[in-house]
């Protein structure tokens, strides 16, 4: 039950590290797209390119596709998810820019950029499973 509840628990960081997320009207958080995309040092193109949506619909106000703002959240918990690991700015935005041998060499930026971020996630949430069973 432990490694089960454990990786249960690993879906949703601890806390909000970068500040992407900001109570809306009706209390829930809701995630700041610009904040993210600017993390990540995405263009337009690669967030279109990243969330599978045509570079016209790429926008970051209240007119933005819901599908869009759904995959920028996801990113953003996964951003969090490393940084509630690394508990500092700097080591988890090098971390999403270092080539990662487990990712076949890729970087977990470029994981997100071609589309692949639902695997990144997989693999952030198993390193943190086993990071918790190692302590």
């Amino acid at each position: 039950m432990g490694s089960l509840q454990s990786a249960f628990f690993n879906t949703v960081p601890k806390k909000d590290f970068f500040h992407f997320f900001e109570k809306s009207m009706d209390e829930k958080p809701r995630v700041q797209p610009k904040k993210v995309v600017d993390f990540l040092e995405f263009s337009k193109n690669d967030v279109a390119a990243a969330a599978d949506e045509s570079p016209s619909s790429v926008r970051y106000d209240d007119k933005m596709p819901i599908e869009l703002r759904e995959r920028i959240e996801e990113w953003a918990i996964a951003i969090n998810l490393v940084g509630s690991f690394f508990n500092e700015a700097n080591k988890t935005m090098m971390w999403f820019k270092v080539p990662n041998p487990l990712l076949g060499n890729m970087t977990p930026r470029d994981m997100i950029r071609i589309g692949r971020s639902k695997r990144l996630m997989r693999f952030i949430q198993t390193a943190l499973g086993e990071n918790k069973k190692a302590e």
